[in-house]
């Protein structure tokens, strides 16, 4: 990374999730979840989308930005519930993410560009709104599927992954099909886009 505003804007991230109470392991790390979440969306912007802008860029870190302080179970049950308990996280993504950028000077035009990726607006159609989309489904792919297939029985699976690979462009698919999955979630993926 070769832009020294990124840097700070990056780092005022992490201090905010240095609190995180919840940690995920990975490659024999212990790190907080939320944390290791912001390096695994980094990672793979700059992997799929080299020429990232720095609203793109600063979305994808803040995806997760303190996403513990709004819990699904503060929500009722079932899909209404769930759609709720998304939109306040998206708009407490972007209001969090904001409030950093303000401290930090930024521009009015950046920070509402980085609010309207965090909050998906014109998915399909605003290009960045599905780069963004396509990382995050990569991600999960890679990183989280494993132990979402251990609690979920493989029809429900099947099921998730057809609704991943329906928000994803051509190319999110292709790269998908390129991640380097052990074989049983690789098996799984090709299970639900047979059918």
């Amino acid at each position: 990374m070769n832009n020294p505003r990124l840097k700070h804007v990056f780092a005022a991230f992490d201090a905010l999730n240095a609190t995180d109470p919840y940690h995920s392991e990975y490659q024999g790390k212990q790190y907080g979840k939320e944390y290791l979440y912001s390096q695994h969306m980094h990672a793979r912007l700059e992997q799929f989308c080299p020429s990232a802008s720095e609203a793109l860029s600063i979305a994808a870190y803040s995806q997760h930005i303190q996403r513990w302080k709004i819990l699904r179970t503060d929500y009722p049950e079932g899909r209404a519930g769930y759609k709720r308990w998304r939109t306040d996280l998206a708009k407490f993504h972007a209001n969090t993410a904001a409030g950093v950028l303000i401290d930090l000077d930024y521009d009015a035009d950046t920070i509402e560009r980085v609010k309207s990726l965090l909050q998906k607006q014109g998915l399909k159609r605003d290009p960045e709104t599905q780069t963004l989309e396509d990382v995050i489904c990569l991600v999960f792919l890679e990183h989280y599927l494993e132990d979402f297939a251990v609690k979920h029985e493989e029809e429900k699976l099947i099921v998730i992954i057809q609704k991943t690979w329906k928000k994803m462009s051509e190319d999110g698919h292709n790269a998908a099909l390129a991640l380097p999955l052990a074989e049983p979630m690789l098996d799984i993926i090709k299970k639900a886009l047979s059918e």
